[in-house]
C-alpha cells in the first residue's frame, strides 16, 4: 500500500489503482486520464454515515460537498449511499437533479446567489436553502412569496475561528465574504431578520471555519461558539434552532509527511464534545450536518500522465514534463499543494532522480511537483499524481485549449469511463 488502499504495486512493478495496472489503464483510455476508485468512495460514505448516526444521532447525515468532485454518476452513487448534498452552483443542482439526486436532501449554498439562482433552486425543489446574507434573505423571502413558495433555510454564520489552514481555504474567520459575524452583532440581528420573513422557515444554522483539518480541535471551538449563540438566540427571541451544520473541512493525507486520520475517531470525539457542550449551554441536541467532499474522494483519485521530454539542466534543475498539467490540475500553481507522484512504470525502482514536473501549456507556473524524487523516467513512461479524487476534474480548465480529460471509475477489478474525453471539436462547440 502506497499512502492509502488504493494505491499498490504489482509483480510487474507497476503502479495498481484500485487493484489495477496503471500502466496497462493508461494504454486503454489514454493520458491524461483521472481515475476514481468507486469501491473506496462507496467505503468513505459508508463510514461517515454510520459514524454520524452512531456519535451524532440518528436524525444527523453527512452531505457531500459537490465542489470536490461533480459529475452525474457520482451523485447516483451518493444518492445510493443515502447522503445528502451540499450544492454552491445552480450548475451542481442541474447535474444533481440529472442523476436522479432526491431534490429534498440538497442543501444550497453561496455567498452570491443571483435572483435566477433563487428561483432556480424553488423550482428544482431544494431541501435547505443555506442564506448568507440579508441582502439575499430579503430577496428569497420577497420571490418566494411570488411564487407561492415556503423554503426551509439556515442562516449562514461566522464563528471566528482561525482554523490554522492555507489562508485561502480559511472561511470560518470574522473577515470572511461568507456569512455574518458572531462577534460583531450582525449573526444576531440577522437570525431577528429570519424569522420575521413571511415566506421562510428557519430550521438553524451553517458555519464553516475551513478545509483540510487534520484533527477536531476547529470544529469543537466552532460548536463551543455556535451552540453559545443558539442558546442566546433561544434567550433572546424563544427560537430553538433543529439543525446545525458545521460545514466541511477534515484533511487527506497527500504525502507520506502528512498524518492519517481517523475519521470515525474524530467523528467519535467530536460527537462528545457536543453532547458535552449540549448540556453545559442548556440546549437541546441539534440534528448535526457535515459537509465532507475531500475526505470523501480525494483519495480514491489519481491522475495518469505520459512522460515526454526530460530535461536537466547543469548547476540548475530537472524538468520532466507530462501531457497535462495546469488545466486538469491547477492546484500547485494556486496553493503551491504538495502530492505524492510516481514513475508508475517504474514503481518498484529507486526513486533518486530528482526533478520538477511540468505541465505542457505555455505558461511557466504549469507546475505539478518542484523538487521531488522519481524513479528516473523515460519518454513514453506513464507518470502518476495520486490522491486527485478531488479539486482536479472539478477545477479544471480549457486553459491553451486543451480538452478535458475523462474520469473512469474503477470498481470490482473493472473499469468504465464514467466522463468522455472531450474532443477539439467540443471546445468549439458553443462558439458562434
Amino acid at each position: 500500500m502506497i499512502l492509502h488502499p488504493t494505491y499498490d504495486i504489482n509483480e510487474a512493478g507497476h503502479l495498481t489503482v484500485a487493484g489495477l495496472d496503471a500502466v496497462e489503464l493508461a494504454r486503454e483510455f489514454g493520458t491524461p486520464v483521472y481515475l476514481l476508485d468507486t469501491d473506496a468512495v462507496r467505503a468513505q460514505c459508508r463510514l461517515y454515515r454510520e459514524a454520524f448516526r452512531e456519535y451524532f444521532g440518528e436524525s444527523s447525515l453527512p452531505a457531500f460537498a459537490g465542489k470536490a468532485l461533480c459529475y452525474k454518476g457520482l451523485y447516483s452513487l451518493v444518492a445510493e449511499e443515502g447522503l445528502l448534498a451540499d450544492c454552491v452552483s445552480p450548475g451542481e443542482i442541474f447535474t444533481a437533479k440529472s442523476a436522479g439526486f432526491p431534490m429534498e436532501r440538497i442543501f444550497f449554498h453561496g455567498n452570491n446567489k443571483t435572483d435566477d439562482d433563487l428561483r432556480f433552486a424553488l423550482e428544482s425543489g431544494v431541501g435547505h436553502i443555506v442564506v448568507d446574507g440579508e441582502d439575499e434573505l430579503f430577496a428569497l423571502d420577497r420571490i418566494a412569496g411570488e411564487m407561492g413558495k415556503n423554503p426551509r433555510i439556515l442562516l449562514r454564520i461566522t464563528p471566528g475561528i482561525d482554523p490554522h489552514t492555507h489562508r485561502k481555504i480559511s472561511t470560518g474567520n470574522v473577515d470572511s465574504k461568507f456569512g455574518m459575524a458572531i462577534a460583531t452583532g450582525q449573526a444576531h440581528a440577522f437570525v431577528k431578520e429570519a424569522l420575521g420573513c413571511a415566506s421562510l422557515t428557519l430550521d438553524g444554522f451553517h458555519c464553516h471555519v475551513g478545509s483540510q483539518i487534520f484533527d477536531t480541535e476547529p470544529f469543537e471551538d466552532a460548536c463551543d461558539i455556535m451552540l453559545s449563540f443558539m442558546a442566546q438566540i433561544r434567550a433572546d427571541t424563544g427560537y430553538e434552532a433543529e439543525i446545525l451544520n458545521l460545514g466541511g473541512g477534515f484533511g487527506v493525507r497527500y504525502t507520506e509527511e502528512d498524518p492519517a486520520v481517523d475519521y470515525r475517531d474524530n467523528i467519535r470525539r467530536l460527537g462528545s464534545e457536543i453532547d458535552r457542550m449540549c448540556a453545559m449551554h442548556g440546549v437541546r441536541k441539534p440534528t448535526v450536518i457535515m459537509e465532507p467532499g475531500r475526505s470523501i474522494v480525494a483519495a480514491a483519485g489519481c491522475t495518469l500522465y505520459t512522460c515526454g521530454t526530460v530535461k536537466s539542466i547543469p548547476g540548475f534543475r530537472s524538468y520532466v514534463s507530462i501531457d497535462g498539467g495546469m488545466p486538469d490540475n491547477p492546484r500547485y500553481t494556486l496553493y503551491q499543494s504538495r502530492y505524492t507522484v510516481l514513475n508508475a512504470s517504474h514503481a518498484a525502482d529507486p526513486a533518486d532522480f530528482v526533478c520538477t514536473v511540468a505541465g505542457r501549456c505555455c505558461e511557466s507556473g504549469d507546475l505539478i511537483a518542484e523538487g521531488i524524487s522519481l524513479a528516473k523516467p523515460s519518454r513514453g513512461d506513464v507518470i502518476a499524481v495520486l490522491v486527485t479524487g478531488a479539486y482536479n476534474y472539478s477545477m479544471a480548465s480549457h486553459y491553451n485549449r486543451i480538452p478535458k480529460p475523462p474520469v473512469v471509475e474503477l470498481s470490482g477489478g473493472k473499469a468504465r469511463v464514467a466522463v468522455r474525453r472531450e474532443t477539439y471539436a467540443d471546445l468549439c462547440a458553443m462558439d458562434q
